[in-house]
């Protein structure tokens, strides 16, 4: 119980586990709107608001971000001052820069999502305010002129926020663990399987998307290719830390060589949150893949291994100072 309670409570902490819930679900709003612009571009046939897979993105995308930012606006010392970061702007800061970067994206995230559902939208708006809000339908079909550039915006954003948060933390020049060029692209990888694990969890289970659908059969074609590459990438993250000698292999040991935290990465992040959902998808036989007790495990393990890695990164990395 002691050595559970001084790894999350040491002298040199200062962000703790709400951020990385934070970090985890910035992550997965990004990743789902990437995956979800792909399907509806290049695979779904029809129309997109009656895809499961889309359905899924619409809720759990905004969700996230707006979650995530609530907790970040109780987790500073001032919250009744967070507004001022909305207005006043430093160019010269990260936390500045990120908080633009997420205004515009809830922006454009939300005009995309009308513009996909302008049909249920005017119904919703008719049924529940009786045509007081009329006006609404004529300007989302004025933008649903512009549908193609906000995707394309919308999905550089994306990519922009999955990596934002690496960036944001690779700026701790204190903490020779995070500030690893490499943690950005960590990230972006993270991102993306958080996201094809909550599109396929409500998509699937929540929305009934057939398992046979191009979108199930996409999104599983690239779960192993991602979840390979996020491997590669930690290998590349701890490799460049042992090798740089100093504090860097100061911080890389004190993370995965031994300890409750070593613990955690190793049988909590590679273990059960990768290397299990592989194995699975890899020997269960595909007729027993599809159901929706398999979906659930797969993915929340998935989920569980993203979340574990997001409060790694930033409990270890904190553990060691310069």
């Amino acid at each position: 119980m002691n050595t559970f309670v001084s790894a999350f409570t040491f002298d040199s902490l200062v962000w703790d586990w709400l951020i990385a819930i934070y970090l985890f679900l910035t992550g997965m709003s990004a990743g789902m709107v990437l995956i979800s612009i792909h399907l509806k571009r290049k695979i779904i046939e029809g129309k997109a608001s009656a895809n499961g897979i889309i359905k899924a993105t619409a809720i759990l995308a905004p969700l996230g971000i707006i979650t995530g930012l609530t907790i970040l606006i109780f987790h500073l010392t001032k919250p009744l001052s967070f507004w001022k970061i909305l207005v006043f702007f430093n160019p010269t800061s990260v936390m500045s820069m990120g908080v633009i970067l997420f205004q515009v994206y809830m922006i454009v995230l939300f005009t995309w999502i009308a513009i996909m559902f302008k049909d249920e939208l005017a119904v919703l708006l008719q049924t529940l305010f009786k045509g007081r809000f009329d006006f609404v339908n004529p300007i989302v079909d004025k933008l649903a002129k512009f549908e193609n550039a906000l995707e394309l915006l919308l999905a550089l954003l994306a990519m922009m926020l999955a990596a934002y948060t690496g960036f944001l933390l690779s700026a701790l020049k204190t903490y020779p663990m995070l500030n690893n060029p490499v943690l950005p692209v960590l990230f972006i990888f993270s991102s993306v399987s958080s996201g094809a694990a909550a599109c396929l969890l409500l998509g699937i289970v929540g929305f009934k998307e057939s398992f046979d659908s191009n979108c199930v059969k996409w999104i599983h074609g690239i779960e192993r290719p991602v979840v390979v590459f996020e491997l590669f990438v930690l290998l590349t993250f701890f490799t460049g830390l042992i090798f740089g000698g100093g504090q860097k292999e100061v911080a890389a040991m004190a993370a995965i060589g031994s300890g409750f935290w070593a613990s955690w990465f190793w049988y909590g992040v590679v273990g059960a949150g990768m290397l299990m959902p592989l194995a699975l998808n890899f020997f269960v036989p595909a007729q027993s893949r599809h159901n929706k007790v398999f979906v659930l495990l797969v993915t929340s393990l998935s989920l569980a291994g993203v979340l574990m890695l997001r409060t790694f990164i930033l409990y270890a990395g904190q553990m060691t100072v310069v």
